[in-house]
């Protein structure tokens, strides 16, 4: 179509429904800005095309900050869920991890309502074909049916569809997740803008009917009631949860995979994409280890209006009747009929070391990217970088420097300084591993870390900020009901049943719990703690048990921000500086580090490196 005319005028088009989309755009039409979202289909707003879950190790972390900085993705996981666990029981508090399993269906109807009953607000379906810019300024959005929409920011968060291949054995096809279509037109438009595009990959395994699944065959895994919901506008998880199953792969489903690797597009080179270390396909798995009998597979409902049922840990790329074969020699899954075949799917994502910490471009003005374009993989990601560019490119129609969020304050902070000061060779997921301070950056605080920070951008409400008040208000009075000494006479059995010596004097509850004795125990025993939310007692319990720890912590995080606050200027000419190595001097002038810790983040530049910087900088 060559005619051309304004589509309408507005502040801010967001690019793409996934789950970056969709928290861009209410956050920024929540903040008063006249908003569009273009996306290629109304159906797949907010769409599971992975795993119809929410949370996961590290990844639960990300709701809960999504969550308390007044983002949707917690909300509508509690409204969706069908199944709340903790992963990492058995671990410390910092790993510790929720988990939902989620109506997909559901949620994607939940939140694209949402989207619909939100002031300033408007959804288009279309597929955008130009950024359009005027002295390196973003001025509007050109569709595929010719129309412009006029506007100040742009907020790029097309997930997985920029130019989709999807491939199962030898057959491939020009297509999004789910069949959805892809976005063919836009990758040329960004390099012309400047971007370096590269060539990701990303997989799923089949859905089976759960009709024809022996659930006799395999382990059953509960959901958890006395657990905190991800929202702390929830008050509880459901107390009806459906359950998911356990099972296992074996050496026939391994002989089979061996025998029919030349098949396999991920070895026969038909697949140019990097894919996910940590989530490896199936095929990967039993080539990397050769050595282990059986993988762990899970068997998870997709909704309560299905009988379709995600097989989690069997991704692959293998030809249909290669995975029909493997499928049916795992427990349960002997007569199993396929109602939807698994397959890899390819994708143009940009090199999120060319964004700012804003997660603005840094050669188009008002031009922001969030989701998996930058690299990433996975819902949560995705939602947190949507949450920020939207913040974020609000807070520039203001006039007003960005929400930059440290390490030490968020995993949302981990995230993406990970992603603009380091980069990525492979999609990218969030992992507690990779957060330095996680002791401190626990899902139970997330509110008292981020609340304030959401409130100072307005984002959140009144009613949530009045939740916050009180839960603070009643961590307050619960830590004075903690430390009130209790006679040896009223604890001295309870504290002697789980192994402690008779007691010389009395022990408050926090004696006891940084003895090792549970809240929880000690709440039910004494009828303590009364009406405390499960999220504060964890808090208060943590606090006691990490409080050495914690306190080294917060010295650390002083220290570091020592070198935060030393500014790098913007006009800083990297090559010319005596004193740095070659690799440092290229490092550093293609990330531009907006200061001198994050320069010390960067791969190529050692501490010799940052103190010839300092002393240029005293210079």
């Amino acid at each position: 179509m060559n005619n051309t005319y304004i589509e309408t005028t507005c502040d801010a088009v967001v690019i793409g429904a996934g789950h970056a989309g969709c928290e861009s755009a209410l956050a920024l039409a929540r903040l008063g800005f006249d908003t569009v979202m273009l996306t290629l289909n109304l159906e797949s707003i907010a769409f599971m095309a992975c795993n119809p879950s929410i949370g996961g190790t590290a990844k639960g972390h990300l709701v809960r900050e999504i969550d308390a900085l007044g983002g949707e993705m917690g909300i509508n996981a509690d409204k969706a869920c069908m199944q709340l666990r903790m992963l990492n029981r058995g671990k410390g508090s910092a790993v510790q991890s929720l988990r939902s399993q989620s109506d997909k269906h559901l949620y994607h109807a939940l939140m694209k309502k949402t989207l619909e009953e939100t002031k300033n607000l408007r959804i288009l379906q279309g597929e955008a074909v130009e950024i359009l810019t005027k002295d390196g300024v973003v001025t509007g959005v050109k569709n595929s049916f010719g129309g412009v929409i006029n506007c100040k920011t742009v907020i790029l968060a097309t997930g997985v569809y920029l130019n989709a291949e999807i491939t199962a054995g030898e057959w491939q096809a020009n297509q999004g997740p789910n069949g959805f279509a892809p976005a063919n037109a836009l990758t040329k438009n960004l390099i012309d803008l400047g971007f370096t595009v590269r060539r990701f990959k990303t997989g799923t395994p089949a859905r089976v009917d759960g009709k024809t699944v022996d659930y006799s065959k395999c382990e059953i895994q509960p959901g958890e009631t006395e657990i905190y919901p991800f929202s702390f506008m929830s008050d509880n998880p459901p107390e009806k949860q459906t359950p998911c199953y356990l099972t296992y792969t074996n050496e026939k489903t391994h002989q089979i995979i061996r025998d029919n690797l030349t098949r396999s597009p991920l070895y026969s080179g038909l697949i140019v994409g990097i894919g996910p270390r940590y989530c490896p396909s199936i095929e990967t798995k039993i080539m990397r280890f050769a050595d282990k009998e059986r993988h762990q597979i899970f068997l998870e409902p997709e909704g309560g209006l299905t009988n379709e049922v995600y097989v989690q840990g069997m991704s692959t790329s293998l030809p249909h009747d290669v995975q029909k074969a493997m499928y049916r020699t795992i427990p349960g899954l002997e007569n199993c009929e396929i109602m939807r075949y698994a397959y890899a799917i390819e994708y143009d994502a940009i090199d999120s070391t060319e964004l700012k910490l804003s997660l603005e471009f840094k050669k188009v003005e008002g031009l922001f990217c969030a989701g998996q374009i930058n690299g990433t993989s996975g819902y949560e990601e995705a939602g947190a970088q949507g949450l920020i560019a939207g913040i974020n490119a609000g807070l520039k129609m203001q006039g007003k420097p960005p929400i930059i969020l440290k390490r030490d304050q968020a995993y949302i902070g981990v995230l993406i300084d990970d992603l603009v000061t380091k980069g990525t060779d492979e999609p990218y997921r969030i992992m507690t591993s990779r957060a330095e301070h996680r002791v401190l950056l626990r899902q139970d605080n997330a509110d008292v870390r981020l609340t304030e920070i959401g409130r100072s951008v307005g984002l959140v409400t009144d009613e949530r900020y009045d939740r916050f008040l009180k839960r603070i208000e009643n961590y307050e009075k619960a830590k004075v009901e903690a430390e009130v000494v209790r006679s040896p006479k009223d604890v001295e059995e309870f504290v002697c049943s789980y192994g402690f010596n008779t007691l010389n004097g009395g022990l408050s509850y926090k004696d006891m719990v940084k003895r090792g004795i549970p809240i929880k125990d000690i709440r039910k025993r004494f009828d303590a703690f009364k009406g405390l939310r499960e999220d504060t007692l964890e808090m208060l319990e943590t606090d006691y048990k990490y409080e050495g720890y914690l306190k080294k912590g917060l010295e650390q995080i002083e220290r570091a921000k020592k070198m935060e606050e030393k500014v790098l200027p913007k006009d800083i000419d990297y090559l010319k500086i005596d004193g740095l190595r070659l690799e440092a001097r290229e490092a550093l002038d293609k990330i531009r580090p907006e200061n001198l810790g994050q320069a010390g983040r960067i791969y190529g530049v050692n501490p010799a490196d940052v103190a010839v910087l300092m002393v240029y900088l005293k210079k």
